[in-house]
């Protein structure tokens, strides 16, 4: 293989990659709504109270204020209701009687607000549970249409882990320093780094929305057809899978991400495609430990293939990954390498100066290729 662009003839859909195994275990208001934001008024003070008339006394100004009850007010006492009635629901459902620390009262406001906005019609079952996260199944603006939401949590997830990411990550300077800041900010880093890597081309679950500390995405496979790690599964054609993985590392790297923990474990199989995963902890290229990230993402995915009988080096993985794209109109240079530094991108959004066939990415950044055989049509 040549170039990314060859990319597309040379390596098919990895069809058949995993056969004969067992879908992934389960296991694997009121007030307090800031979304409704209540006022509350006192009624008008007026006779039928018996308060005595006003004689012009210090404290009795209050006869020249307007507190009758408003529509606003109306409005917010429904929304209250609505939020009491659908945290009940949630909170008795037994397929949501878990750890308290998952739905406190922020995220079911969070929940909420993603209810009302429309991303989501309805809650099913959990897809996965974890130290960190759970996944629900739910749906989508469309009934037919069905999403995972993951919910973080805010009190017992790894703050020290997820301060490792994000610190050094120019697109969360500043951010403060306690658990709750760190996991809304880690929520929100999962869903701009899909987004980044579904642009540049790369299979990942589609990002629909983000709110505080929950991300809904598209959820892989169905309720009777289930996404499978690819640790899980048989793999028949190796060759193909690692050609796919590879190209899916490199097109990450030049949109200046490092998936930063990428293994067998957070790659899925599903109708014979690779889908990447757990995209929380990548890093942009700026980052102080890019090289630690991508060197062991590169001995990682190296290690899984040379298993299934591939000789697979990590520095030639490294080199793939990090060749730095052509100029517009140049030969590429064989056994060209880079690092780190040699970043294609120059800014922190991932933007790209590139603009001809040459790459895998729209230059206008607007998402995938419609011609290009990794991403789903």
């Amino acid at each position: 293989m040549d170039d990314g662009a060859g990319f597309r003839e040379a390596v098919p859909r990895v069809d058949d990659v995993g056969r004969g195994v067992d879908e992934v275990a389960t296991s694997t208001g009121g007030h307090d709504n800031p979304y409704t934001c209540p006022s509350r008024s006192s009624r008008k003070m007026t006779e039928e109270f018996d308060l005595l008339e006003s004689d012009g006394s210090p404290g009795d100004e209050w006869e020249e204020l307007d507190v009758s009850d408003t529509e606003a007010d109306r409005i917010a006492r429904r929304q209250d209701r609505e939020f009491n009635e659908f945290r009940k629901r949630l909170k008795d459902a037994d397929q949501f009687k878990l750890d308290g620390s998952v739905f406190d009262d922020a995220t079911l406001a969070a929940l909420y607000k993603l209810v009302q906005d429309g991303y989501i019609t309805a809650f099913g079952g959990p897809v996965s549970t974890g130290k960190e996260a759970n996944v629900f199944e739910a749906f989508g603006e469309d009934e037919s249409q069905e999403v995972a939401v993951k919910i973080y949590r805010i009190n017992s997830s790894n703050f020290t882990q997820m301060r490792e990411y994000l610190e050094g990550d120019p697109r969360f300077e500043g951010i403060a320093s306690d658990k709750k800041a760190t996991v809304l900010a880690w929520t929100k880093k999962e869903f701009a780094n899909l987004r980044r890597a579904q642009a540049a081309g790369v299979r990942v679950p589609e990002p629909i929305a983000v709110q505080r500390n929950a991300l809904v995405m598209e959820l892989v496979g169905h309720a009777d057809d289930r996404a499978r790690r690819l640790s899980e599964v048989t793999v028949e054609n190796p060759e193909t899978a690692y050609e796919v993985v590879r190209e899916y590392m490199r097109r990450l790297y030049r949109v200046g991400l490092i998936h930063g923990d990428l293994s067998e474990y957070n790659l899925i199989i599903h109708d014979g495609e690779l889908v990447v995963i757990d995209l929380g902890q990548a890093a942009t290229v700026h980052h102080p430990n890019a090289r630690t990230f991508l060197e062991r993402d590169c001995r990682n995915v190296a290690a899984f293939f040379s298993r299934q009988g591939i000789d697979v080096d990590p520095d030639d993985l490294w080199d793939h990954v990090t060749e730095p794209e052509p100029e517009p109109g140049s030969v590429r240079e064989e056994g060209s390498s880079g690092g780190p530094d040699d970043d294609p991108t120059d800014a922190a959004d991932g933007s790209t100066d590139a603009a001809d066939g040459s790459t895998d990415v729209d230059s206008r950044g607007a998402g995938p290729l419609e011609n290009d055989p990794i991403v789903d049509p």
